[in-house]
């Protein structure tokens, strides 16, 4: 059996696959995200630890991990985890949403103006290298502790082995890479402060980086196994769901909303905000745009003005007629933005607002609000002509069959939703696992698409009232940049 364990944002999540690759058991546990000023967005590497304990305790509850032969490793992106030469962590993790470090961006891109052609990426406060800069800067006690940067499931693997490592598809998110080279890129590290010692090695996804510590498997009573390099959240949700082929494509409706396109050549388009990133595969890489808040709009509404569960508000809504044309508008930039505004200032809000709006009309909003950002970003991708064959979804947002139906009615494309979506990078990295144990098997053999839930298919009859109402959207987010102005300038 083989362990993925995902170390994502809103919490840790593992999933157990056998040979044939089936899932055998999934857990998770909830994590929490700290604000403590405002664009700050931060973690502590050690409640990170404490929810992986959880999570193998559940997986132990019920069979015995002595069956583990391999373990792969994924999570959040961007994130800067700073530790001194003990290892131990200095300050909390500065996350993939936090946007404190814009005036960064502009001098890094001075500092080396090949910047965009070297990375294929616009340079974008919640990227790793400007987080740097913003410590060495404003922080300069806690930067002169820096012996090792690691992004956080790079961190982890370092509490669980000992090792400093990484893998390409994280590493490409750092923007202190070299994308198309797939290595780091020593300018860029310079312009940071740093060098390339203070960077964990650079592997592709299936590859063995160390084993698991023996103190680590006595305590989870299980072998000390090999620890794959994994991947990103993103990629390894892309292979969870056998997305290795160009023009394979996902829709992610997790804490954030990613579409992820996979490609077998390097190419970039970061005038639109689009990432370029390498694919946790040797020799692929990938086209990504990104909103920064997707399924954390919904869970905004339900814990700040709801106050009931997520799950309920999604049932409220499930199963009832919205008056569509009279809805409200829900601008979905609680923290920002990135595809295609990279805006960390711009904030979100309802618009159109009545005595008679009812809360469903609000839910509703949400989804579709969502749903319009993400339509934005998949056309600046799409500018790239990558060329999309088919688009799968994956996400706890994904699992509520009318998001996935108002998604598809906006874009006007098909939409594949299969079992597994919703542990869908914690899968992946199983499967990177697994390959590195069978290093001859073919990819189409391990990176199998899961069983179809339901192929959804556009609603010709909603089609000219959402490229209305998409229109407006669009012409909102000048409104929303306004209010952002007025109220820093009071």
């Amino acid at each position: 059996m083989h362990l993925g364990i995902d170390f994502g944002t809103s919490g840790v999540k593992a999933a157990v696959i056998d040979d044939a690759g089936a899932i055998q058991a999934v857990a998770q546990a909830a994590l929490t995200v700290s604000s403590p000023q405002y664009l700050w967005s931060e973690q502590d590497p050690s409640d990170w630890l404490s929810a992986l304990d959880f999570v193998v305790q559940q997986l132990a509850s019920s069979f015995s991990l002595r069956k583990i032969t391999s373990i792969g490793l994924t999570g959040q992106m961007h994130g800067a985890v700073l530790v001194d030469e003990r290892g131990d962590v200095i300050r909390p993790a500065i996350l993939w949403n936090d946007g404190r470090s814009y005036k960064q961006c502009a001098s890094l891109e001075q500092l080396v103006p090949t910047s965009h052609k070297v990375t294929g990426n616009m340079m974008m406060p919640g990227f790793t290298a400007p987080k740097i800069l913003w410590v060495k800067q404003n922080e300069p006690e806690n930067f002169k502790r820096i012996s090792t940067v690691f992004l956080p499931k790079d961190f982890i693997r370092f509490v669980l082995t000992g090792v400093k490592a990484t893998d390409t598809s994280d590493a490409s998110g750092t923007l202190l890479f070299d994308t198309q080279r797939r290595t780091w890129h020593e300018p860029l590290v310079s312009a940071c402060g740093l060098t390339i010692d203070n960077l964990p090695t650079v592997h592709e996804g299936p590859d063995v980086t160390g084993m698991l510590l023996e103190d680590v498997a006595e305590r989870w009573d299980m072998y000390s196994v090999p620890i794959i390099a994994g991947a990103s959240d993103n990629a390894a949700g892309a292979l969870g769901i056998g997305i290795t082929q160009a023009g394979q494509a996902m829709l992610s409706l997790g804490t954030s909303g990613v579409y992820f396109v996979a490609s077998d050549t390097y190419s970039s388009n970061p005038e639109s905000a689009v990432h370029s990133f390498c694919h946790a595969l040797p020799d692929k890489w990938h086209l990504m745009s990104v909103m920064l808040s997707a399924a954390s709009c919904l869970q905004w509404f339900a814990d700040n003005v709801a106050h009931q569960p997520v799950s309920e508000l999604l049932s409220e809504v499930e199963h009832v007629d919205i008056d569509i044309q009279s809805a409200p508008y829900f601008i979905p930039y609680l923290t920002g933005e990135r595809t295609p505004h990279n805006d960390p200032h711009v904030r979100g809000g309802f618009l159109g607002l009545s005595n008679t709006t009812k809360r469903k009309e609000l839910i509703y909003a949400v989804l579709e609000g969502v749903s319009f950002g993400m339509a934005e970003g998949i056309q600046a991708v799409d500018c790239c002509d990558a060329n999309v064959t088919e688009i799968h979804l994956i996400g706890g947002g994904a699992r509520s069959r009318l998001w996935r139906q108002i998604l598809t009615d906006i874009l006007e494309r098909p939409l594949i939703y299969s079992e597994g979506g919703d542990v869908g990078p914690a899968l992946g990295a199983a499967r990177l696992a697994q390959l590195a144990m069978q290093p001859r098997a073919s990819l189409e053999d391990l990176f199998q698409t899961p069983s179809l839930i339901e192929r959804h298919v556009p609603n010709t009859n909603k089609r000219s009232l959402y490229r209305s109402r998409r229109d407006v959207f669009s012409r909102l987010y000048s409104a929303a940049t306004m209010l952002h102005t007025s109220t820093t300038t009071i």
